[in-house]
C-alpha cells in the first residue's frame, strides 16, 4: 500500500518537533511573552514589537512612619526581526516516503543550520552579563568552579529555581574527567559517563558548540575615573536601558578598539550591593562595557557600561560613587580569546518565536506550534526546471531582559 503524500503542514509539524528537541538555550529562557504575539492571529512580519515591563523595586523602611515610594516600572522591548531558514526541494518520489524517513534524509540536517542560529544568537547575550566569576582562560574542572557562579546568584538575591548553566565543551568535559571516580547510585552512573551532566548543584547543566568567545580590547596604560558626580538617579529613560556612560582617561592614546563590548572590569572602591537587603558585599562590582569604544588622543574615552552606578534607594547598585582617579581593573588580558560559558536563571534572557504571515499569492501553505516553537513551510514549483523547491521559515527576537540575573564562568 503506497505511503501518502507528504504535505507542507506535515513538513512543518515535523519540523517543530525537531526543532524543539534540538534547541539548547531556547528551552531554558523566557517564552511567555510570546502569548503577546499570539493574540495577532494572521501572524507576523519582521519588525513587529512587544513591550515587557521590567520589575519595581522597593527598600524597606524601619520604624512606624509611612514613607512612601513610588511605583517605578521601566520597560523594554523585544522586536522579533530575525528571519532564518532553509531551503531544498524534493521529487515527487521523496513526498511519497514516510516523513520519518525524510525527517532523517533532508529535514534534520536542514533545520540543524536554524537551531545553530537560535542558540547562537541567545548564547551572544553575554555581552550584556557583567557578572563574571573565575580566572579568564582556565576551564572549569571542579564543581568548586562551577559553583562559583551559583555562589554570584545567590549574593545578587537571583531565585534558586530554574536556573541553568550551558558550558563550552572544554569546560564540560574537564567538568566529567574530575568526577568519574565519585561514588554515584547506578542510574547516575551511565548519564554521567555518557556526558550527559544533568542537574549539578542548583544548575540544569548542558553542554553547547555554541558558547560564544569574547575577544577582548586591546586596553593599554592605566584607565581611572575621569570626573567626580557619575552616578545615575534610576528614573526615565536611564529605568529602560540598564546602562550610562563613564568617563575615563589615562589609557593609551588614539587606540581603536581599546574596549569591546563585553569587557568586563571592576572599579576601585566601589562594591557590589545585595539587591534585596541594600548591604554591601565583600567584593567590588563589576560592570560590563555595552558598545565599542575608542581612545581619543589624550587616552580618554567614554564607555557605555552596564549596571548603572546607583548609590541609593530601592534601585541601589553599588555601596559608593566612584572619585576621580579611581582605577579600572579589567578581567583577563587584551587582545585574548575567552570561552564565555554562562549560568542563568530563565528570566535573565527572552526568546519571542512567532508565526508568520501567509504571504499574499501563496497557495498551499504550511504552519505548525509546538511548544512555542512556530514554523512555516511554503513550496513553489520551478517550471524551467521541473522543480518542487521548498522553503521553511522561523521568525523570532531575543534579548537580556535581566542581565542581573545571569552570570559567566571561568576556572
Amino acid at each position: 500500500m503506497p505511503n501518502s503524500i507528504i504535505t507542507p503542514a506535515i513538513v512543518a509539524k515535523e519540523a517543530c518537533v525537531i526543532l524543539d528537541n534540538a534547541l539548547v538555550m531556547a528551552n531554558q529562557v523566557h517564552r511567555a511573552h510570546e502569548e503577546d504575539y499570539e493574540k495577532k492571529v494572521n501572524g507576523y512580519k519582521p519588525g513587529a514589537t512587544v513591550s515587557i515591563r521590567k520589575p519595581a523595586q522597593f527598600k524597606a523602611r524601619r520604624g512606624a512612619q509611612a514613607q512612601t515610594q513610588d511605583v517605578k516600572e521601566g520597560t523594554t522591548a523585544i522586536t522579533v526581526d530575525q528571519q532564518v531558514g532553509v531551503d531544498f526541494n524534493f521529487t515527487s518520489s521523496d513526498l511519497t516516503l514516510k516523513i520519518g524517513e525524510l525527517s532523517e534524509r533532508v529535514i534534520k540536517p536542514a533545520l540543524v543550520q536554524i537551531v545553530n542560529a537560535i542558540d547562537t544568537d541567545l548564547m551572544s547575550l553575554y555581552s550584556s552579563v557583567y557578572n563574571w566569576v573565575g580566572t579568564p582562560g582556565n576551564v572549569i574542572n571542579t564543581f568548586a568552579k562551577l559553583g562559583a557562579g551559583g555562589q554570584r546568584m545567590d549574593e545578587m538575591a537571583v531565585p534558586g529555581d530554574a536556573r541553568s548553566a550551558v558550558l563550552s565543551p572544554a569546560d564540560q568535559w574537564a567538568l566529567l574527567g574530575t568526577q568519574t571516580g565519585l561514588y554515584m547510585q547506578d542510574a547516575a552512573k551511565d548519564a554521567y559517563r555518557m556526558a550527559k551532566l544533568g542537574r549539578i548543584g542548583d544548575f540544569e547543566t548542558f553542554k553547547s558548540q555554541n558558547v560564544p568567545t569574547l575577544t577582548t580590547g586591546a586596553r593599554g596604560g592605566a584607565p581611572v575615573v575621569n570626573g567626580n558626580g557619575q552616578a545615575v538617579v534610576y528614573d526615565g529613560a536611564v529605568m529602560n536601558t540598564y546602562t550610562q556612560t563613564l568617563n575615563i582617561n589615562g589609557a593609551s592614546a588614539s587606540v581603536t578598539g581599546a574596549y569591546r563590548a563585553g569587557d568586563v572590569f571592576t572599579i576601585a572602591g566601589v562594591f557590589a550591593v545585595n539587591p534585596v537587603t541594600k548591604k554591601s558585599l565583600p567584593y567590588l562590582q563589576q560592570f560590563v562595557v555595552t558598545a565599542d569604544a575608542n581612545t581619543d588622543g589624550t587616552g580618554a574615552a567614554t564607555l557605555t557600561i552596564s549596571p548603572q552606578i546607583i548609590v541609593s534607594g530601592a534601585f541601589q547598585t553599588v555601596s559608593a560613587a566612584p572619585a576621580t582617579g579611581a582605577a579600572l581593573s579589567f578581567m583577563g588580558v587584551a587582545n585574548m580569546n575567552y570561552s564565555q560559558s554562562l549560568a542563568f536563571h530563565k528570566n535573565a534572557f527572552a526568546l519571542c518565536m512567532v508565526p508568520m504571515e501567509k504571504p499574499p499569492g501563496a497557495v498551499d501553505v504550511g504552519s505548525a506550534n509546538y511548544k512555542g516553537i512556530s514554523v512555516r513551510v511554503i513550496p513553489y514549483y520551478d517550471g524551467t526546471n521541473d522543480v518542487s523547491n521548498w522553503r521553511l521559515d522561523v521568525l523570532y527576537g531575543f534579548k537580556a531582559i535581566d542581565p542581573r540575573l545571569a552570570t559567566r564562568i571561568s576556572g
